[in-house]
């Protein structure tokens, strides 16, 4: 009985874990936000299910298309104020290192182990990839790494 109910609660678990790491596409945006891309011109609707932005699109056809953003900021400069959306993206570092218990246990017969060994080791390390200047609540600047 007990086996089951654990196997029911680590399934659901795992359910709802995976379903959080689904991948944000302009096409499940577009899905979840039909009124914003309605009220798009037809050529921002187009710029928008390809992932694309141009100068003069408004803030939620830039979301549409690219996502939220990772961080924002807000300035000014020549006496105007701008807001800038930044993109990162996660990119994977390898290394090696040694690595260990830094505790002492004692073995199954009586002898001190400590788990000590070298290994590898994936950190990921967030990269500024993209932004996006607005002016007046439009696209006025962007750029993408390639």
């Amino acid at each position: 009985m007990i086996k089951k109910l654990l196997h029911a609660v680590s399934g659901a678990f795992c359910l709802f874990a995976f379903a959080n790491c689904t991948s944000s596409t302009p096409a499940a945006r577009i899905q979840q936000n039909p009124v914003i891309y309605d009220n798009l011109s037809s050529k921002d609707q187009e710029l928008v299910k390809q992932g694309r932005i141009a100068k003069g699109m408004s803030k939620k056809a830039v979301f549409l298309a690219w996502g939220h953003p990772s961080n924002s900021m807000a300035g000014s400069r020549d006496g105007s104020d701008f807001e800038r959306w930044l993109y990162n993206s996660y990119r994977p570092v390898y290394t090696n290192r040694f690595y260990g218990n830094y505790g002492y246990r004692w073995g199954r017969y009586g002898h001190p182990y400590s788990g000590f060994g070298f290994g590898p080791e994936v950190n990921y390390v967030p990269e500024r990839t993209a932004y996006v200047e607005f002016r007046k609540e439009r696209v006025t600047s962007w750029a993408r790494r390639r």
